[in-house]
């Protein structure tokens, strides 16, 4: 692995600076030196001239803004809101899961109110089951009193 951690691309040649590159640099990187109020005049030019661009437009587009027209609605600057001008008392919309938990709850609490009242299927099969299991506990007394009496008989006859 090289020195500096990272590899070329491959295939990719090496781009190397040219030497009157480096030369027009190191000039021009002189002259700011020596002359810093020059530079300034040359750029007091071309701030008259961006300022009438300015004029036109109010703020500097950044990348392809300046060429494409963009009308996007969701792209609207954050404004921060004070604290007297939010209204508390506003009552504020509920989100979708909200919404379904509200929904939920009540038709529970519908179903349960029918289910007592003995209105649903499942209060209707409850019941009948009840029912054939309040009929079968009345039989299985009957015959616990029927068996107790005929003891009973059988135990006075022995007896005589």
């Amino acid at each position: 692995m090289p020195r500096g951690g990272k590899r070329g691309h491959k295939g990719r040649g090496k781009q190397f600076s040219n030497p009157e590159e480096i030369d027009r640099q190191m000039k021009a990187q002189k002259e700011l030196e020596e002359n810093p109020n020059a530079e300034k005049v040359d750029s007091a030019d071309s701030e008259d001239e961006s300022s009438s661009e300015d004029e036109n437009e109010s703020r500097k587009k950044c990348g392809v803004e300046g060429l494409i027209e963009i009308e996007n609605p969701n792209r609207m600057s954050q404004k921060s809101k004070k604290v007297a001008e939010l209204d508390v008392t506003a009552p504020r919309e509920l989100s979708r899961r909200e919404r379904e938990e509200i929904e939920k709850q009540k038709s529970k609490e519908r179903y349960m109110k029918l289910h007592l009242e003995g209105k649903t299927e499942q209060a209707r099969a409850d019941l009948a089951r009840l029912a054939i299991i309040k009929k079968q506990r009345e039989d299985a007394a009957k015959k616990r009193d029927d068996l107790k009496k005929d003891k009973d008989t059988d135990e006075s006859k022995a007896k005589r």
